[in-house]
C-alpha cells in the first residue's frame, strides 16, 4: 500500500515537468524574432526555473540574457545563464541581489525586445524588492508574521504585493516599453495568476488599505516593523494602467491530479482543493470513505510551538490521530506531499502515515500528542519512519495527497 501511494504521488509529480510545460508551450507558439535591434530576454523565476530555463535554451535561438532565480536546493551552474540561488520562504540578501541585476537589465529594455518570463511558484520570497524605505530585513519579519499566523497564500501575496517594487504588476512596469509573455507554472490553488509568485507580469490582488485590514484581523499588526506600518499607512500614489502583457497557463495542481487518477483508474478524485486549516483539511480526509481516495491542495497550519516540521507532514500526523480515535480497524496508509520536495523549512516533502505509525513513534518513546502540541511534526514522523523524502523535485504545483483505506 505504501509502494502504491507513492507510485501515483509520483505520477503527479511527473505530470508537473516543467520543461516539458515549456517546451510544449512554446513548440505550440513560437516566440516571434524581434525586430532588428531588438534581444529576446529570459527570466526563469521559482523553484522551478531552472527546468524552464533548460526548455526555453533548447528551443529559442539567439537569447541575448537568461537570468534564473531559483531556491538553494535546486539552483546549479550552467554556461547558457546566470543563475541565483536565494532563500525560501523567508527572503535573504541573495535574492535581494538578484532583484536588483534583474531591475537593471529589464530597465534598459526597449519597445524591440522581447522579454520571455518563466514563473513558478516560490517566485515572492526569491526575488525581494522592497518598495524605499523598508529593508530586506522588515520584509522577511513581515513574511515570518504571516506564515506564523497561517494566513493563506492569497493573503500573503495582498501584503507582499504592497511591499514591493517587482510583484503585482511590477516587473511589467519596470519592463516597459518591451513585450512580455510570461509561462506559468501555478502552485496557487484555483490558479488565479495574480497570486503565483505574486503576479509580477499580472497584476495586485488588493490595495494598501486591503492588506492593513487584513494584517489587523491576524492580530499582528501591532508586531510589524515601524516603517512598514508607515508604509501602508500612507494611500497610494495614482499610477497608470499596467501596461498589456501575455500570461498563459502551462501547469497547474488539477493537471497533476489528473495523471495521478490516470495511475489509479480505480481511485476516487476529490476535485473539491484541499484547504484551509489543516485539522479541518484531516477531518475531510478521514471522512472521504474507504478504497482509495486522491486530493490536492494547499492547507495552513498555526503555529504554536517552536518544533520542525510543515503543512503535510501535520496534516499525516493529525490524519493518525483521527484514524485511531475513530477506531479503524483494518491496514491504512496515507500520504501528503509537497510536490517540490520540500515541506516547510525542513528536508522532507511530507510525510507517508500508517495504521502502526502512532505505534511506532511511542515504541521509540515520542510522544506523538506532545510532538503535535510543538507544531513538532517532523522529529514525531522521524522516529516512526514515515518521512516523505524526494529530494527537490525542480517543480511546484502545490500538494498532492493519497488515501488508501481497506
Amino acid at each position: 500500500m505504501r509502494k502504491t501511494a507513492k507510485a501515483v504521488f509520483a505520477a503527479g509529480v511527473a505530470a508537473a515537468d516543467p520543461y516539458l510545460a515549456v517546451k510544449s508551450a512554446l513548440v505550440e507558439r513560437p516566440v516571434i524574432n524581434p525586430p532588428d535591434g531588438g534581444r529576446i530576454i529570459v527570466l526563469a523565476l521559482g523553484k522551478a526555473a531552472m527546468r524552464m530555463a533548460e526548455a526555453a535554451n533548447e528551443i529559442l535561438d539567439d537569447i541575448a540574457e537568461l537570468i534564473v532565480i531559483t531556491n538553494y536546493e535546486n539552483a546549479k551552474n550552467i554556461d547558457y545563464a546566470k543563475v541565483y540561488a536565494a532563500g525560501h520562504p523567508v527572503p535573504d540578501d541573495k535574492g535581494a541581489q538578484a532583484a536588483g541585476d534583474v531591475i537593471t537589465v529589464l530597465q534598459k529594455a526597449t519597445e524591440n525586445d522581447q522579454i520571455l518570463a518563466l514563473i513558478s511558484g516560490g517566485g515572492s520570497a526569491l526575488m525581494p524588492a522592497p518598495v524605499q524605505g523598508i529593508g530586506l530585513e522588515d520584509k522577511a519579519e513581515v513574511s515570518r508574521l504571516l506564515l506564523g499566523c497561517g494566513a493563506e497564500i492569497g493573503e500573503m501575496n495582498l501584503v507582499r504585493q504592497q511591499l514591493s517594487r517587482t510583484k503585482g504588476g511590477g516587473l511589467l512596469r519596470i519592463s516597459a516599453p518591451a513585450k512580455v509573455r510570461s509561462l506559468i507554472l501555478s502552485d496557487v490553488i484555483g490558479d488565479d495568476l495574480r497570486l503565483i509568485a505574486s503576479g509580477p507580469t499580472v497584476g495586485a490582488v488588493g490595495s494598501k488599505e486591503q492588506a492593513v485590514t487584513l494584517l489587523k484581523s491576524y492580530g499582528i499588526w501591532q508586531n510589524l516593523p515601524v516603517c512598514v506600518q508607515d508604509y501602508l499607512s500612507v494611500p497610494a500614489a495614482q499610477l497608470p494602467p499596467l501596461p498589456k502583457a501575455e500570461n498563459q497557463l502551462v501547469g497547474s495542481n488539477p493537471i497533476s491530479l489528473a495523471a495521478m487518477k490516470t495511475a489509479a483508474p480505480q481511485a476516487k478524485l476529490v476535485e473539491t482543493p484541499l484547504v484551509g486549516d489543516v485539522q479541518d483539511a484531516a477531518e475531510i480526509v478521514a471522512n472521504s470513505g474507504k478504497g482509495m481516495t486522491l486530493f490536492g491542495g494547499e492547507t495552513t497550519v498555526q503555529i504554536k510551538g517552536d518544533g520542525l516540521g510543515g503543512r503535510n507532514q501535520e496534516l499525516a500526523l493529525r490524519l493518525a490521530f483521527l484514524a485511531e480515535k475513530q477506531g479503524w480497524s483494518a491496514p491504512w496508509v496515507f500520504l501528503s506531499g509537497g510536490t517540490d520536495g520540500r515541506d516547510g523549512p525542513c528536508d522532507a516533502a511530507g510525510a507517508i502515515v500508517d495504521h502502526n505509525s502512532l505505534k511506532r513513534m511511542r515504541s521509540a518513546g515520542v510522544s506523538p500528542e506532545k510532538m503535535l502540541a510543538n507544531n513538532d511534526s517532523y522529529h514525531a514522523l522521524k522516529a516512526s519512519e514515515d518521512l516523505l523524502m524526494t529530494g527537490a523535485t525542480g517543480t511546484n504545483v502545490a500538494d498532492l495527497q493519497v488515501l488508501i483505506r481497506q
